[in-house]
């Protein structure tokens, strides 16, 4: 398979330029206008959707996308006019894929109502990586030495999986911690992130070279929903996740720590 280059992901990824030229040179004494800025909320990417919404800093005139697989076929590219939306308005374009390659690259370019473009790009890949769940005793964050070959298995998994991606960009382990509903909401908060956090430096500590974050969500996220003080050994969890762009995490207090 053919990677898509490495690339920085940042608002001078695309580097703001002049669709008709730079303008003329302010007047002596006279403040420089701003850049033209696009952003884009990356919790508001839908791919599932085939949605994107994005904002200009200035009155926008519309908005091109170019969607790429991870092979770098072009799978789709769209133009959407806005007619002079006020600047900082959610911009939304959807698109139609060519065909269901899993998105690889999103390029969005934003024009304003002067003739100036911007662009920015994102790389929404990340995997999942499947293991075995490190057992830990009651109320504990210590790893024991019985589940240290589940770990030494996830390890070898996350290692292969980034090298093969690892010309698409900067790579991030992202480790998410659960708890089950037996315990007090916030003593299972604490709990599931200082296990997260564990993990995270067990790997560091093993010679991962990947950079690792990590956050716990406690009983947030079940993956069977059920009564408050019931033990569900499948709740009690931690999520791997290969990622160039941080996950999505639930609004509240939940951010990603770097080890």
């Amino acid at each position: 398979m053919r990677h898509l280059p490495a690339l920085l992901l940042a608002a001078s990824l695309l580097a703001p330029a002049a669709a008709r030229g730079d303008g003329p040179a302010p007047a002596p004494g006279a403040q420089a206008r701003p850049a033209l800025e696009v952003t884009i909320d990356r919790s508001r990417v839908d791919l599932k959707g085939r949605q994107i919404e994005v904002k200009l800093s200035r009155a926008a005139s519309k908005v091109r996308i170019k969607v790429l697989g991870q092979s770098g076929a072009v799978l789709a590219e769209e133009e959407k006019p806005f007619s002079g939306a006020a600047a900082g308005t959610p911009l939304v374009v959807t698109w139609s894929p060519s065909s269901d390659e899993t998105v690889g690259r999103i390029e969005v370019y934003g024009h304003d109502t002067e003739g100036y473009w911007a662009g920015i790009a994102i790389i929404p890949w990340n995997v999942s990586i499947p293991h075995e769940e490190v057992q830990f005793e009651t109320n504990s964050d210590v790893i024991r030495a019985p589940e240290v070959p589940k770990l030494e298995a996830s390890l070898q998994r996350i290692s292969e999986v980034a090298a093969k991606a690892r010309e698409l960009g900067k790579i991030t382990l992202f480790i998410v911690g659960h708890t089950d509903t037996v315990g007090g909401v916030e003593h299972n908060l604490a709990l599931s992130r200082r296990r997260a956090r564990s993990i995270a430096a067990w790997f560091k500590g093993r010679g991962l070279k990947l950079p690792v974050a990590y956050e716990g969500l406690g009983e947030s996220s079940p993956i069977v929903k059920t009564a408050d003080q019931v033990d569900e050994p499948r709740n009690r969890r931690v999520d791997y996740i290969l990622s160039i762009e941080p996950p999505k995490l639930p609004s509240g207090e939940a951010s990603w720590k770097s080890l």
